[in-house]
């Protein structure tokens, strides 16, 4: 079954989603660190650190990235060679949306970021070798080239989320006529709380 593009398609889906609840659930946690003070921040990064449930899922939203990235490319290069879209599409009509034209680049865009964040904290997370988490988080915002590449991610996320969000659901098979527009409305705002959230504090933080 793993071997039909259709089961291609579907685990493609349920793997962003996935990714999708871990976007939100990081938003929340990073949005402690507008609140005074350093130490709900700090408890929040402990927790998520110490708590059995959230070790047990870690790896597991590892393999969802790795293949999420893996298959999207191998989508991308799939329906390239059959003149199609990609993957996120509506039909693979003339009337795509731009964002759903370049999820690709969109998506690479930010795994280029993940990758210098994992630099940047999470190797040091891990190590060990950090005394204070919201120093180590907002002093990366201290660079002007940071804060802007930190900014420019999350609006790639927030294009790919736009249209990501609703072709997921439209691979599991949801009557596209009787949920578009609300799956659209849905992807929008949630792309919208992602782009701006994230934006707002690395902003923030560079101003202050």
């Amino acid at each position: 079954m793993l071997k039909t593009s259709v089961a291609k398609k579907i685990t493609m889906a349920l793997s962003g989603l996935f990714l999708v609840v871990f976007i939100l659930v990081h938003l929340g946690i990073n949005l402690t660190l507008l609140l005074p003070g350093k130490e709900t921040f700090e408890k929040a990064v402990h927790f998520m650190a110490t708590n059995p449930f959230i070790r047990i899922m870690e790896p597991i939203l590892f393999i969802a990235f790795i293949y999420h990235i893996i298959m999207g490319i191998y989508l991308e290069l799939t329906n390239r060679s059959k003149r199609s879209v990609g993957y996120a599409k509506y039909d693979g009509s003339a009337v795509a949306s731009w964002a759903s034209r370049n999820m690709i680049w969109t998506g690479l865009f930010v795994l280029l970021f993940l990758i210098f964040h994992f630099y940047n904290y999470y190797i040091p997370f891990k190590t060990g070798h950090v005394e204070s988490h919201y120093d180590l988080v907002t002093g990366l915002f201290d660079k002007w080239y940071y804060t802007l590449f930190y900014v420019l991610a999350f609006i790639a996320l927030g294009i790919h989320l736009s249209h990501g969000f609703q072709s997921a659901f439209q691979s599991l098979g949801v009557p596209r006529e009787k949920c578009l527009r609300f799956l659209k409305i849905s992807g929008n705002i949630i792309a919208l709380v992602v782009g701006l959230g994230f934006s707002i504090i690395a902003i923030y933080f560079y101003f202050n």
